[in-house]
């Protein structure tokens, strides 16, 4: 009674710790192992194990194993058992039922024709199944003896049933904390790898943003090709760094920028495309990595042309850098260190960063072009202005001697017209004058009566009368010569009667109207007044008279020029019109042009109509349209201030 009473209260100890482990053990093995070790105070334990199911694939995995002959599974991976007919495990398991065995139950299980069990035949086996509280089954509890003498009675089977029923519940949570620390585990790298991903983002954008200012402020290529072997070499170990330019213009590839561990400077500057590993990247358009044996064996094959550089390599890798169709280049980094060796993410970095190098180095070269497209515009805008300076002087030196030449003509003309009466009136005076010489010669001789005196008054009454007549004439030539003249050799503003100040301009043009079918008639207001540049008023009236004189009627021609002025609110509105040969629309198109003429050659400077346009639009601050069609003649149509803003 004693021993059955130590024994309950053995059993009662073993049950109590197994709580406690379970509640201090965070590890399903050293749980096991603490259950093990109480389990063998009550009972015979020399071999004991527990096999824990995976439902998901069928396997089922070993955290504890203890046995005399068959050495323990791998606890880390799990098995796949044989069927329950097969495997005692299996059938505790499958069942959800204690299992005893006996090695005579075993050897009639056997002679029935199927195997029973993997290992070591036990002379008494025990399994009970590990069930959660939803009576899903965890795995298995089993204790076995290879010993005779060491056999399990009813109450050993009971207390290890009782045991595995206490095992299951720690077991269930157990479990759970450690699916819940994979969670943790596995949250956890994956954050990590998250925020090694998101750095790793960050540098790349970092490395971008650098690029992309590098190639908006790099000053000049060395100091661009510097920068961009610091900012790749903090993405990959970049000790060993070239840049390469493709020049398709003279298919020659160049070494700007060469940095490595064991060659000063590059072995060739420039050499023709298809030579080296550089024009291997560029032939295939993609990154590339290789490593000794690779390196070696592209050699070996001879689809490489004459390698450049040390081929002592450990690691290589290069990354073509391409903008749509265009190859700008390659980049090439690689090592000579067996410990640095590239691999397919540092590859992705450096064929990520040649492209945007790509964009850099095109971006630098548009601005290059447009800063040289811009120097040569400036260049040329600046010969354009000085021809067009000088053009322009030549162009006012020309109006300047076409005006003045107007005002020869205009001379020589009235000069001309006034040679007639002074021509009469010196005729006359000396017909008088020979007259008065025989009137006193007859006086002293006698002969001079009443009938001679008054012949001789009459003599005298009719040379007086023609001189007075000529030289009055002449004198109005004279008058309105002077005033035209002035005028159009001034840029004065003054006010005057209109109406009067075109007949004086007709006045000094009747040179040229003399002897011509050519009736001019003017309409214009005698009372309105104007406060503007007559001498502008003046030359725009001459040269619209004499353009008409000179294209507008063939010679001896009959025609008719009608010119009209009137107020129209504070502005002029003059017409001119004439009804001669009129123009076609590529001509018209072309009437104001400087040097324009049809008549080159024939007395057309070219200017007459370029003169006429820049004073309207200038000084009198006014517009010109003009009209005309072959057989209609020409129209202007004029407008300025009757007194002009500048005033």
């Amino acid at each position: 009674m004693e021993s059955r009473l130590s024994r309950l209260e053995a059993v009662q100890t073993v049950l109590l710790e197994i709580g406690q482990r379970s509640s201090t053990c965070s590890d399903i093995a050293d749980f096991l192992q603490a259950v093990h070790a109480a389990l063998g105070r009550i009972m015979y334990a020399a071999n004991f194990y527990v096999a824990l199911s995976d439902r998901d694939d069928g396997t089922v995995r070993f955290p504890y194993f203890v046995d005399e002959f068959d050495s323990a599974p791998d606890a880390a991976h799990g098995v796949r058992l044989a069927s329950a007919e097969q495997s005692p495990t299996a059938w505790v398991i499958v069942n959800r039922r204690q299992l005893v065995m006996t090695a005579g139950d075993a050897a009639m299980h056997v002679e029935g024709g199927a195997s029973w069990g993997g290992g070591t035949a036990a002379e008494h086996w025990i399994g009970c199944p590990l069930l959660d509280q939803q009576h899903q089954v965890l795995g298995a509890i089993v204790i076995q003896s290879y010993d005779a003498e060491h056999r399990f009675s009813q109450e050993d089977e009971a207390l290890f049933a009782l045991i595995a029923t206490h095992v299951s519940s720690a077991l269930q949570g157990l479990q759970s904390m450690d699916r819940l620390e994979k969670a943790v585990q596995e949250r956890t790298a994956l954050l990590a790898h998250e925020v090694a991903e998101r750095r790793r983002a960050e540098n790349l954008q970092h490395a971008l943003f650098e690029i992309a200012n590098l190639s908006a402020q790099a000053a000049d290529a060395t100091t661009l090709y510097t920068r961009l072997h610091a900012i790749i070499s903090a993405l990959v170990t970049a000790k060993n760094f070239l840049i390469a330019l493709y020049h398709p213009d003279s298919h020659e590839i160049t070494i700007p920028y060469f940095v490595d561990e064991k060659d000063a400077q590059a072995p060739v500057k420039r050499f023709h495309y298809g030579v080296g590993m550089s024009s291997y990247v560029l032939a295939r358009r993609q990154p590339c990595l290789l490593d000794a044996g690779s390196y070696a064996a592209l050699l070996a094959s001879g689809k490489m042309n004459e390698p450049l550089g040390n081929a002592g390599i450990a690691s290589w890798m290069g990354a073509p850098m391409l903008l749509g169709e265009r190859a700008y280049g390659v980049i090439i980094v690689q090592s000579y260190d067996a410990s640095v060796v590239y691999g397919q993410a540092e590859l992705d970095v450096l064929a990520f960063m040649a492209s945007h190098v790509a964009v850099a180095i095109a971006r630098m070269q548009a601005d290059r072009a447009m800063r040289q497209a811009k120097e040569a515009l400036e260049e040329q805008n600046a010969a354009l202005n000085s021809a067009l300076q000088a053009l322009k002087e030549a162009q006012s030196e020309l109006v300047r001697q076409e005006k003045l030449a107007s005002l020869g003509r205009l001379v020589a003309g009235v000069a001309h017209e006034i040679n007639t009466p002074l021509g009469i009136c010196v005729t006359a005076t000396s017909h008088l004058v020979q007259e008065l010489k025989l009137t006193r010669e007859d006086l002293a001789s006698g002969q001079l009566d009443e009938d001679g005196l008054q012949e001789f008054f009459g003599i005298i009454d009719q040379t007086l009368r023609i001189m007075t007549t000529n030289t009055q004439r002449a004198a109005a030539l004279v008058r309105s010569f002077k005033q035209v003249a002035v005028d159009q050799s001034s840029d004065d503003m003054r006010s005057f009667n209109l109406r009067k100040y075109l007949d004086e301009i007709l006045l000094s043009l009747q040179p040229k109207l003399k002897g011509k079918p050519i009736k001019v008639e003017v309409e214009c207001a005698p009372e309105l007044q104007l406060r503007s540049y007559p001498g502008a008023i003046s030359q725009i009236v001459t040269n619209m008279v004499v353009n008409s004189l000179v294209h507008g009627f063939a010679e001896g021609e009959p025609g008719n020029i009608r010119i009209s002025a009137r107020s129209d609110g504070e502005m002029l509105l003059l017409d001119y019109s004439d009804d001669g040969l009129g123009m076609d629309s590529a001509t018209l198109g072309q009437l104001f042009d400087p040097f324009f003429t049809t008549k080159r050659g024939s007395g057309g400077s070219g200017l007459g109509a370029h003169i006429l346009y820049n004073l309207v639009t200038g000084p009198l601050g006014g517009t010109v349209k003009v009209a005309s069609a072959p057989g209609m003649g020409l129209h202007y149509t004029i407008r300025f201030p009757l007194e002009p803003k500048s005033a």
